[in-house]
């Protein structure tokens, strides 16, 4: 694999099949975290549910820890193992960890950042739940989050941007992805450079969906979009479309696994410059109404 220019910053997006097995997931996912660091990725993304994807009603709950608890620092060990030495800044991401709810019955879905160190370094508890999957049943809409280097606690209506070494990062996850209004926050209120959508889409609406609303996403924001997907049958119920992908700020896709039903992590190299670029030559920022400029106009 060619070095990167001294302008990009390399990235890995890693997509796995996550099973019932805490231990073999998180062996899945040792694996890769070595291949992104000898590919010399600053930046991983594990998908949605990476540590654990249960095959009945309440598994997941049964499983749910607080974010200091053993797997979370099983994980946080990995970063450590990432970036060795602290030589190249880091950072890893292992979004959708099913942490302890406020009561026995809940859980949380969180996005967490986790810096060269091992420490959490920021979260994002998912808002957007899909009303036909797990998480409309077992997770507190607000309380999911994602994998990242200290723990914040959040509401419901909080979004989360965090600056890393490869730019600012706007968290999501999943079924956030149909919402364009949050993006739009991300970018126009907290800055966000690259936009960092961990999934699990199923067979059927990823096959119909998943492509087009992440180059959306990114059009519409003109920032960098990393995509990491949940692969295959995680059992008899559940099957997740997978493609793994990373697209830059004019919607083009810079990075793809080649085998959409494969584990294995893709590697791009992303330049800061051209989200500059993208946004100079068309200023959407400048040129976009303001929310109350709509209340006020007439239908």
């Amino acid at each position: 694999m060619a070095m990167p220019s001294p302008d990009s910053l390399r990235v890995a997006a890693a997509q796995m099949t996550s099973v019932s097995d805490l231990a073999a997931n998180f062996a899945t996912c040792s694996r890769l975290v070595k291949e992104a660091a000898s590919a010399g990725a600053k930046l991983l993304c594990f998908p949605e549910a990476f540590s654990y994807v249960g095959t009945k009603d309440g598994d997941s709950v049964s499983v749910a820890q607080p974010l200091d608890g053993p797997i979370m620092n099983q994980y946080c060990s990995l970063a450590r193992a990432f970036c060795p030495c602290n030589q190249h800044d880091g950072f890893q991401r292992a979004p959708g960890f099913q942490e302890k709810g406020s009561d026995p019955q809940h859980l949380c879905n969180t996005h967490v950042i986790v810096d060269e160190t091992g420490k959490i370094r920021s979260s994002y508890r998912k808002i957007h739940l899909h009303e036909c999957n797990i998480h409309s049943e077992k997770s507190e809409a607000g309380l999911e989050f994602s994998y990242a280097c200290f723990l914040l606690k959040r509401t419901s209506k909080d979004i989360v941007a965090v600056d890393s070494p490869i730019g600012r990062l706007g968290l999501s996850v999943c079924y956030d992805l149909r919402f364009p209004e949050m993006y739009q926050l991300l970018r126009f209120q907290h800055e966000a450079q690259v936009l960092l959508v961990p999934s699990a889409f199923t067979k059927v609406t990823g096959a119909a969906h998943w492509e087009i609303l992440l180059r959306a996403r990114a059009i519409e924001t003109q920032c960098y979009v990393i995509a990491a997907a949940q692969t295959g049958k995680h059992g008899d119920k559940r099957e997740s479309y997978g493609d793994t992908l990373i697209i830059d700020p004019w919607g083009t896709i810079v990075g793809r696994l080649p085998d959409r039903l494969s584990t294995g992590i893709v590697v791009s190299d992303i330049d800061l410059s051209l989200v500059d670029s993208v946004r100079e030559k068309m200023p959407i920022d400048k040129q976009r109404m303001p929310i109350d400029f709509w209340k006020a106009a007439s239908l």
